[in-house]
């Protein structure tokens, strides 16, 4: 019987790191199934990706012998069985398409994920989420309860030891202390126009600006706002003849398969954080 890995890693790009790592493998009869690397030399890092597979026994030790290797190449890393789909928390607020989306291409079995909750900050996907037999929490957000509501939403993504938190269309800003509680596990998406048309109504915005590109962005979430790593990014051509409602609906689909992707790779190990850049195996 045998069991499938997927290991990533960064460090400090040397001579022969492929070559130990494959080595280290075939010592404990690791078969390796794919893999992929990047150096970056702007910064002189290196970049690893390698799905393999070894027999069962040889796995019990298999953490702890890499601990070891890993450290004479200075190495982060990360290593994960693929028969463990990703607990996952998503946050929603009064827009579902995303959030519909992500619940059917996961039922589907599309994406490789273990929904565990959905938050929000008000009640009108209780009846979807339990449709897909997900616990719905809802957690009002005021400026005065804020703090309070977020130490919930924590509570929650803690107790159900998600490794992902999807913001799906959450409408409200992370404070600095959640985001950095976060880092690295939560993604957010959104229409492109930031940073020309900002706040409410942005395709309103966008329509009487006679714009030709309807784009998203997803991104990992940081402190600084609508500015994290970039995981997926597309456009969709529009015209003169689309009115705010076109608009809306094509932004709607674009921001739901751009996210779509992004989760998919993340929960797939594909994406290694490179300081505000991200690096993407696909």
């Amino acid at each position: 019987m045998t069991t499938t890995y997927i290991l990533t890693l960064s460090c400090p790009d040397r001579t022969g790191i492929v070559h130990a790592v494959s080595g280290f493998l075939l010592e404990r009869g690791g078969n390796i199934e794919e893999a992929a690397q990047y150096n970056d030399h702007d910064t002189g890092l290196f970049f690893m990706r390698v799905q393999f597979a070894c027999a069962a026994s040889a796995a019990d030790s298999l953490n702890a012998q890499w601990a070891a290797f890993a450290q004479t190449f200075d190495m982060n890393w990360e290593l994960h069985a693929t028969s463990q789909p990703m607990r996952t928390v998503i946050l929603v607020s009064k827009e579902g398409h995303c959030l519909n989306d992500l619940l059917f291409r996961w039922k589907s079995g599309l994406l490789p994920l273990d929904i565990r909750a959905i938050v929000s900050n008000h009640r009108e996907f209780y009846q979807l989420a339990a449709s897909y037999n997900v616990p719905f929490h809802h957690i009002p957000v005021t400026a005065a309860s804020k703090a309070q509501a977020e130490d919930k939403q924590f509570e929650i993504i803690q107790s159900e030891g998600a490794d992902l938190v999807v913001l799906a269309r959450y409408m409200q800003i992370l404070s600095n202390d959640l985001c950095r509680k976060l880092a690295g596990r939560a993604i957010n998406i959104h229409h492109s126009f930031l940073p020309s048309f900002k706040g409410a109504k942005p395709y309103y915005q966008a329509h009487d600006r006679g714009v030709k590109l309807i784009g998203a962005t997803a991104h990992y979430v940081t402190a600084d706002l609508d500015e994290g790593p970039i995981i997926e990014q597309d456009v969709a051509r529009v015209d003169h003849s689309k009115t705010v409602e076109d608009l809306t609906a094509i932004g709607r689909d674009t921001e739901s398969q751009v996210l779509a992707r992004a989760v998919k790779w993340h929960s797939e190990h594909r994406v290694l954080i490179n300081g505000h850049k991200t690096v993407i195996f696909k």
